[in-house]
This record gives structure tokens, sequence and C-alpha cells, in this order.
């Protein structure tokens, strides 16, 4: 058995001890066996390891750094409904067990990471979509933001989108209404309305709250709701940012048949999916989760690692788009020049949809 098949589960408080990966040797405030490789603690956002996207991703990029560093790691789930107060918890009681680098799964770690970080100051956090580093106790020598272009990603799939509509009219479903997940809408919309300005775009939000990941991002049952209810009306076209909550969608664009079209966010999804549900996949924005976690772990090794922010754009191949299935292969010049064009700062891709000109 691989070294990362012996993991542990922490849902709520009560489960808050860990087993498996931790040595004997450990150090005090963290630390790792250089001889071994880094000993690292993931906590995951709500949906936890097969997710088929935003989680998933980072657990790519841990099997890489398995694979090529000699890591070892411990994974940590979140349950829906937690507070700081429970996130923080999670993450002392990594910090505790000797696991150094800690990397935490989503923004909403944020405040808990900059309140640990202080705490253990021998220890490297890194949050996935963090703004840890603006709150107040920070900015920390130990703590970094890895954040990403999504927007750049997603206009290029708004621009594909545009290109194979039929019926000049698209949608958006996102999982929480909040500034993170405003800018994949915003750079979907942009990428849409660069092609033809008068093709008709959806957009619908699972909840409001941006706090609410359970609704947000755990709601199959809520994304194909909303899915279906713009197939219906009359979009031939859906892109998803809703974490597990996407399931939803594929389930309504297989429903919904020929003719229409699901585009899978932050990993390739029609590599994931069932395959009846393959040919509605019609490409995927690439969020490189994997490619952030992977890099972490190896500057926390390298002692390299840099505090603050560290933004993954379309330029260093943070973002981008999926090929698999060959559907938009015909469109491939266009969207390369779309990219190049980003790339160049000829276009500058809004991240607020209220700047979507």
């Amino acid at each position: 058995m691989r070294r990362m098949g012996k993991i542990a589960v922490i849902a709520t408080v009560a489960a808050l001890a860990l087993t498996g990966c931790g040595s004997d040797d450990k150090k005090e405030n963290g630390g790792s066996d250089s001889a071994k490789g880094p000993k690292v603690g993931l906590a995951y956002d709500v949906g936890g390891r097969g997710d088929q996207s935003f989680n998933d991703s980072a657990y790519k990029g841990m099997e890489k750094a398995e694979k090529e560093l000699g890591a070892t790691i411990e994974e940590a789930k979140a349950a829906p409904g937690e507070n700081d107060d429970i996130r923080a918890e999670r993450l002392r009681t990594l910090a505790d067990a000797g696991f150094n680098p800690i990397i935490a799964i989503g923004f909403i770690y944020s405040p808990a990471a900059a309140t640990v970080a202080a705490e253990y100051p021998n220890v490297k956090f890194a949050v996935i979509d963090g703004y840890s580093s603006t709150i107040p106790k920070a900015p920390l020598d130990n703590l970094s933001d890895l954040g990403f272009a999504e927007e750049q990603g997603s206009y290029l799939v708004g621009v594909a989108a545009a290109l194979k509509t039929k019926d000049k009219h698209v949608g958006f479903v996102g999982g929480t209404h909040g500034d993170l997940i405003k800018k994949f809408e915003a750079g979907f919309t942009a990428g849409v309305k660069s092609v033809d300005r008068t093709i008709k775009v959806d957009v619908q939000y699972l909840t409001e709250d941006p706090n609410d990941g359970a609704t947000g991002f755990e709601n199959p049952s809520g994304g194909k709701d909303a899915a279906t209810a713009m197939f219906d009306a009359g979009a031939d076209v859906v892109y998803h940012a809703a974490g597990k909550s996407g399931l939803g969608v594929f389930d309504a664009v297989q429903a919904a048949g020929k003719g229409h079209w699901a585009i899978g966010v932050d990993s390739d999804q029609y590599l994931t999916v069932d395959a009846a549900q393959q040919p509605f996949i019609l490409t995927s924005m690439l969020k490189r989760v994997d490619t952030a976690v992977f890099d972490f772990v190896k500057a926390v090794k390298d002692n390299t690692a840099k505090p603050g922010f560290t933004v993954y754009d379309l330029a260093a191949d943070g973002v981008g788009y999926s090929t698999s299935g060959g559907f938009v292969d015909d469109i491939a010049e266009q969207l390369n020049a779309a990219a190049e064009k980003i790339k160049s700062g000829a276009v500058v891709v809004p991240t607020d949809p209220a700047k979507v000109k």
C-alpha cells in the first residue's frame, strides 16, 4: 500500500486526533525529516477528496510530491457548517503532530491560518485561494497565499462557449456568491461577449452566502436543478464553478441530450465523468491547484518558500483549458489567439462581473 493510503479524516472537533503518517522523530512546532522528505498536512475544503475537481487537484499535486520529493501526507477533511475555531484546531492538530508544511485548501481557511501560523512560527503554512496575508495579524514570514487568475482561464472557456453555442444562449452556475467565484463569472461572461455581445448569459449561484460551502460546493442536486433550468430556458452551453455541485450540472446536460454542452472546472473533468457523459463535456477551465501544491512543498523542502501572495496566471500555466474529447480542436486557433492577447496584456480580463463591458 502506498503511503498516501494511510490517512486520517478529520470531520469534527471530536475527531481531531491524527493517525497514520506521523513518525516518531517529530520536531517540536513541526518539522520534517529531510532524509525522508517533507511531512505534509493537507486540510481539505468541504467536499474533500473525491470531488473530481478542486480538492482532487490538490491531491494530485501531493501525489507528485510523494513521487518526486519523497513526501508523506496526512489528509484532514472538513465538515459542513464549521467555523473558524474548528478549522484553526484542525491546523493546530496537524502542526502538533509534526507536519510541515501545512496546506489548507480553500479561502475559507484564511482567518484560521493567520491565527495558527502566528502560534507556530517554525511551521510553513499555505492557503489555496487564500487572503490570510491581508488579515491584521498577518503578514507572517511562514504564511503564504497561493492564488490563481481564474478569470483568465474562464475567459478562454467563455470564448469556447460563444463559438460553440447554436442558440446564442449560455449559462454559468456558481457555488457561493463571493469574490472568488465572481472571478469565474466575470471572466466567462467577458470571454463570451468578446466573440458576440448579443449572446445571452444566464447566471445562477447556489447560495448567496460566500461561506456556505455545503450548499455551494457539495450540492449536486442543486447544481442539476440550476443547469436544468438554464437548458429548459434555451441555453445550450453551461459552465460551472461549483466543486462537487458541478456533478449535477453534468447530469443535467446528459439529460438535455445532443446539442447541449457543459464546461467543467479546476481539473479536466472529461477524464473523471462517466463515459456516457463524456460526449457532453466541451472543455474544462484548468486551475492548476496541483501545480501550486507541488511547488509549495518543493519550496519548503528547498528552503525557498516565500510568504505573501503568489498568483498562478495564464502566462505561468496556472490556468488554461482542456482539449480532451477533441471538441474544441476546430476552434483552437481562436482560443490560442485569445490566450496570447491575455499574456501580452492586450486584453485585461475583469474580475468583477459588474465591470464586464
